[in-house]
């Protein structure tokens, strides 16, 4: 299965606009936006967005019966071993939903369901810092360009994790 891309500029929260995709008829898709203005996090919390970090939402019908808590590992850890591509230095996962270099955080994962129309949606929302380290008080931040001491296409970045997604839901 080929996700479909659906590009913006500006969103309020690539999950919100997942789910608006889904009411609208989509089986699956990806959602991705330069900008988000009211991106958020684990149990209501904001995500900061800053531009030139990359923010985009996955979405895709799932079994019924299929367990949330193990989708979220396995979602951390296919983008901790695309990072992983990239940085040298040790990743971790710290639960629920964040990786972790050097004691900071570089990357966030909120997973969402959806009931629609008798089906179960899984809505991946993931932000990770590219450019720039969102200051949030008492969490450190990185981003991958300061890691790697070079400049990180955001656009093949996001490639590699879509094609990743891709394989895991055929």
């Amino acid at each position: 299965m080929v996700l479909k891309k659906f590009k913006y500029k500006k969103v309020s929260s690539t999950n919100d606009i997942a789910m608006q995709k889904i009411r609208q008829g989509y089986k699956s898709g990806v959602i991705i936006s330069d900008q988000q203005t009211r991106g958020r996090g684990q149990h209501g919390k904001k995500w900061v967005s800053n531009k030139g970090n990359l923010f985009f939402s996955i979405f895709f019908i799932i079994n019924k019966k299929l367990q949330t808590s193990s989708l979220v590992i396995s979602n951390l850890r296919i983008i901790k071993k695309i990072l992983s591509n990239y940085i040298k230095l040790k990743i971790k996962i710290k639960r629920p939903n964040d990786i972790i270099v050097n004691k900071k955080k570089i990357c966030g994962i909120l997973n969402e369901i959806l009931f629609y129309k008798d089906l179960k949606f899984l809505v991946i929302g993931i932000g990770i810092n590219i450019v720039s380290s969102p200051n949030i008080r008492d969490y450190p931040t990185t981003n991958l360009n300061e890691l790697t001491n070079r400049r990180v296409s955001k656009t093949k970045l996001l490639n590699k994790i879509i094609k990743a997604f891709d394989i895991k839901i055929k």
